[in-house]
């Protein structure tokens, strides 16, 4: 196995960064198109027209997004309507699965007091193959960013030049309803000066499906929101230097919907609990790895082999303060750190 992911450095206008990224990830992204065919199983197709009625609203969210995925196209050389499609997998298939474990501290949890955020990604194994590392550079004023994604989505997990990072976790018993898939409000979280911002962008604008956002910004800020159609919910933690969620709703006004849909969810939310309480004041990138690496929870592991289809495929921890975002391949027992410079 490769022990790191392929690196895709765009720069530029928001669509010669897209072409640049069709151009050099043309192969991976078909890989990812036939990879969310098949998830879905549903004709390709049924998927771009579906996907294509999203499209006026990512242009309202963000016009160099919709023009970057106009570039991605043309340098992939694939129909705007399959472009569109690889920001919209979940929301065109109705389609929605994860089991991740995310945590955000700061202040008095770290051992230099400097916010550490990241997270296990749990998915199922063929995700590892179509995913990328995505720096770009856009020449329009918006900040540098780094992204671990998959090749043609423009937007996933990742931190840009301010220490704006976002992680998240599966939600589920929800209705789909009309509204923004996910991954395009990922980017423009990456465009914020910090987590208030993210905050309020959250609150402004209405997705069509659940999930758990983290937070974390070069100030030391921290924030989990728990993002349903209906709108938003902050979770605090018991601890203002702490944040931590798996897959199941924590918050006061969503808990009530909560409906058991991952039973792993609850036990690795109290493991990770466990590991960050005994670590407190100690806590650093070397040992958020080793968390990342956890199995002496088993059956509630942190690092997933395989429990409801899923694996740990790729693990990430971001240091705001210093510019610096970690991403592992592999599981979090075996896997590969490399580390990237905002």
């Amino acid at each position: 196995m490769e022990t790191a992911f392929p690196l895709v450095s765009v720069s530029g206008t928001a669509f010669q960064m897209g072409y640049q990224h069709g151009k050099q990830a043309a192969s991976l992204i078909r890989r990812y198109l036939a990879w969310i065919e098949k998830l879905a199983g549903q004709p390709r197709a049924a998927l771009c027209a579906n996907a294509l009625r999203f499209l006026p609203l990512i242009e309202k969210l963000s016009k160099p997004y919709a023009d970057e995925i106009m570039g991605l196209a043309e340098g992939a050389q694939i129909s705007v309507g399959e472009a569109v499609l690889c920001q919209t997998r979940a929301e065109a298939a109705h389609r929605f699965e994860g089991a991740c474990t995310a945590f955000a501290l700061t202040g008095s949890a770290t051992r230099d007091g400097h916010p550490l955020a990241g997270q296990n990604q749990d998915l199922e194994p063929e995700y590892a193959e179509v995913a990328i590392v995505l720096h770009v550079h856009p020449s329009d004023g918006r900040p540098r960013a780094v992204m671990l994604t998959f090749a043609g989505q423009l937007g996933y997990a990742g931190m840009n030049q301010h220490g704006v990072a976002h992680f998240a976790n599966a939600l589920y018993h929800f209705t789909w309803r009309p509204g923004l898939p996910h991954y395009p409000l990922k980017r423009v979280l990456l465009e914020q000066p910090g987590v208030p911002e993210c905050v309020e962008l959250l609150r402004r604008h209405r997705t069509c499906s659940a999930a758990n956002v983290v937070l974390c910004d070069g100030r030391g800020r921290i924030a989990d929101v728990e993002v349903r159609p209906e709108g938003i919910a902050l979770y605090n933690d018991d601890h203002p230097d702490r944040r931590l969620h798996s897959n199941h709703y924590v918050s006061r006004e969503f808990a009530p919907f909560e409906d058991g849909h991952l039973p792993d969810s609850c036990p690795r939310l109290d493991r990770i609990r466990a590991l960050v309480r005994d670590n407190w004041g100690r806590l650093s990138v070397d040992r958020m790895k080793e968390i990342l690496a956890d199995h002496a929870g088993d059956p509630a592991a942190i690092c997933r082999h395989g429990a409801s289809g899923m694996l740990s495929i790729c693990g990430y921890i971001a240091e705001p303060a210093k510019g610096r975002f970690h991403i592992r391949r592999g599981l979090g027992c075996q896997g590969h750190w490399e580390t990237y410079i905002v």
